[in-house]
């Protein structure tokens, strides 16, 4: 496109757009090359200003052709024509005879465009292709390829189970969701450059309940660490959970208050289970995953029973610091509806 416009354009506007094309990319070029301590860079950028000098070049022989433009081919020169003396003795004048015959001389050409003039034209057209490049990624739809942070779904709601039902109801998975979906959770995390890959919420029940306790879940995994947000609506304080947690599995048991609640740090090992799809969908053995730090947090301040469990682990085995879990706390219980007062 850009090269049929360069070729039926005329050349007092095709060349200056192409030396102001070629001394912008050749200089451009040429800083990063000196900026990044490159020499591909620095080449082509030599042979874009190259480039432009031959086109200045051509520029300047084309005005002066104009300004002192040569003979047109088959024109005559006005000769001096000396009185003629006829042999009779009459005398005929000289400029009478010289008018006899009249002097060949061009026809008048067209009146053309003034170089100049056609210049900033030219520049004036530059910059109004410049102006829609520039305009034209904030009225056009983004066609960059720049993945979007995950959402969570919006589809068709399944039925909660029946311990949802009562009164207070618990929230929801899509709730938790969505309180934990934030968009600054990954400078919570320490790291702010990255986006969510993944984000869902479900609707389950507690184990060895016999799905009469509900606990909702959500999750949000980045490419650094997995944050899941769960809360249990059981009659187990925060207090009786300690308990359990010494003599259980769980290291680094540490109590603590987050806002203004009763909490307690505790770590413990995530599961991994590979599934083979290539043999007819068999699997190998549960095996034990990368460790998992864990805050539980009371529902209310009085530690009338249930919590919510905020736990962070990476695939590396990496773990954020404690205060971290503090910083997603803080920021995530409070948007979380509270339906169990």
């Amino acid at each position: 496109m850009l090269g049929l416009i360069l070729r039926v354009l005329p050349f007092w506007v095709r060349e200056p757009l192409l030396i102001v094309l070629g001394s912008v990319l050749g200089v451009r070029l040429i800083y990063l090359a000196v900026h990044d301590q490159e020499l591909v860079p620095a080449g082509f950028g030599a042979l874009f200003l190259v480039f432009t000098a031959v086109r200045v070049h051509m520029v300047v022989r084309a005005l002066r052709v104009r300004r002192n433009p040569p003979p047109p081919q088959g024109s005559t020169t006005t000769a001096t024509v000396s009185p003629a003396v006829p042999t009779d003795g009459t005398v005929v004048d000289a400029a009478a005879q010289a008018g006899a015959e009249p002097s060949l001389r061009p026809a008048p050409s067209e009146k053309e465009h003034h170089p100049w003039r056609q210049a900033f034209a030219a520049v004036a057209l530059f910059g109004a292709l410049g102006a829609m490049l520039w305009v034209a990624p904030h009225v056009m739809p983004s066609a960059n390829s720049t993945p979007k942070p995950a959402s969570c779904s919006d589809g068709e709601r399944e039925a909660l189970p029946k311990a949802y039902e009562k009164t207070p109801r618990p929230v929801t998975g899509e709730e938790l969701c969505k309180a934990l979906n934030r968009p600054d959770l990954a400078a919570v995390l320490g790291t702010p450059g990255e986006t969510a890959t993944t984000a869902s919420g479900s609707n389950n029940t507690a184990l060895l309940t016999d799905g009469k306790v509900a606990e909702p879940e959500a999750e949000v995994a980045f490419d650094t660490y997995t944050v899941n947000v769960s809360a249990t609506y059981n009659d187990l304080s925060i207090g009786q959970e300690v308990k359990l947690m010494k003599f259980g599995d769980e290291k680094d048991v540490k109590t603590l208050t987050v806002l203004g609640r009763p909490a307690v740090y505790s770590s413990s090992h995530t599961m991994k289970l590979e599934i083979n799809l290539g043999s007819g969908g068999s699997g190998g053995p549960v095996e034990q995953g990368p460790l998992a730090r864990t805050l539980t947090v009371a529902l209310d301040r009085k530690d009338r029973g249930g919590s919510y469990d905020i736990t962070v682990w990476s695939k590396s085995g990496a773990l954020p610091d404690d205060g971290v879990l503090v910083d997603v706390a803080e920021k995530v219980l409070p948007t979380i509806p509270d339906r169990s007062s």
